[in-house]
């Protein structure tokens, strides 16, 4: 029974920033578990890569995508890209994020600000409008948003960031009102995983946050699959508007 409440045969799944990671995880799992998979991110080179081992080792279809979601125009072919090859689209995970360092506050610049808004927050917004219209049309389906605990535990060294992930938290609970009752919009908030993000990261900031952890290490890319699957899959058939902390504790550490 739990088998059938996560299979995702006959499901077509679109990921954003899925060539690397999180997305790269979930891609794999989605194919694992019967769906075929659109993997988009700004490197074609690397999409194409995992498309390939996702047709050799699942034997499910892989279409890789250049995409750039900060700009709609990229967004819009991406919607156009995914249902001329497959004529449907059941699941879309707004994976893509970015946080550049800064030196300091002033420093921020008026590009950065607006560059980590558009790939975090504009290019989901835009992308849920397209797919949740058509998946509400057709009669289904799930969009899974993956922010971050810096939405509601944000540091000094991510405010631009934050504050795009926390409006993605909000996009979460509004578009589950607006494609509800056939399309299920849910929201995976992680902390601290180890992927090349975390590379950007400054011992500083690796340390300091190490501190916090309630579990003494990062997240592994493998362990966001369980809930991936949930949000995705006819697990999560009642649950809507839903942002599941996954973090190992940090966010809200016990008194």
């Amino acid at each position: 029974m739990a088998d059938e409440l996560f299979d995702l045969s006959g499901k077509v799944a679109v990921v954003t920033g899925g060539s690397r990671g999180l997305g790269r995880s979930m891609c794999l799992a989605f194919a694992g578990r019967g769906a075929d998979v659109v993997i988009a991110s700004r490197k074609i080179e690397a999409c194409e890569a995992l498309a390939a081992e996702i047709e050799k080792t699942t034997g499910r279809a892989a279409l890789a995508t250049a995409c750039h979601v900060g700009r709609w125009g990229d967004c819009d072919r991406l919607v156009e890209s995914a249902y001329d090859r497959f004529g449907h689209v059941d699941v879309l995970v707004n994976n893509a994020g970015m946080s550049p360092p800064y030196p300091s506050l002033p420093e921020v610049s008026e590009e950065l600000f607006d560059k980590v808004l558009a790939v975090n927050l504009k290019g989901a917004f835009r992308l849920s409008t397209l797919f949740g219209t058509r998946m509400a049309e057709a009669g289904g389906g799930s969009i899974i948003n993956v922010t971050s605990i810096a939405a509601v535990y944000p540091g000094a060294d991510e405010l631009p960031y934050a504050a795009a992930k926390a409006g993605l938290n909000v996009l979460t609970a509004g578009f589950a009102r607006a494609f509800a009752p056939s399309v299920r919009v849910n929201c995976i908030m992680p902390g601290m995983f180890r992927t090349d993000i975390a590379n950007a990261w400054s011992s500083d900031m690796v340390a300091a946050a190490m501190r916090t952890l309630p579990f003494g290490r990062m997240g592994e890319a493998s362990e966001i699959i369980g809930a991936a699957l949930y949000f995705a899959s006819e697990a999560s058939s009642y649950t809507t508007g839903a942002i599941l902390k996954i973090d190992g504790g940090t966010a809200f550490p016990a008194a």
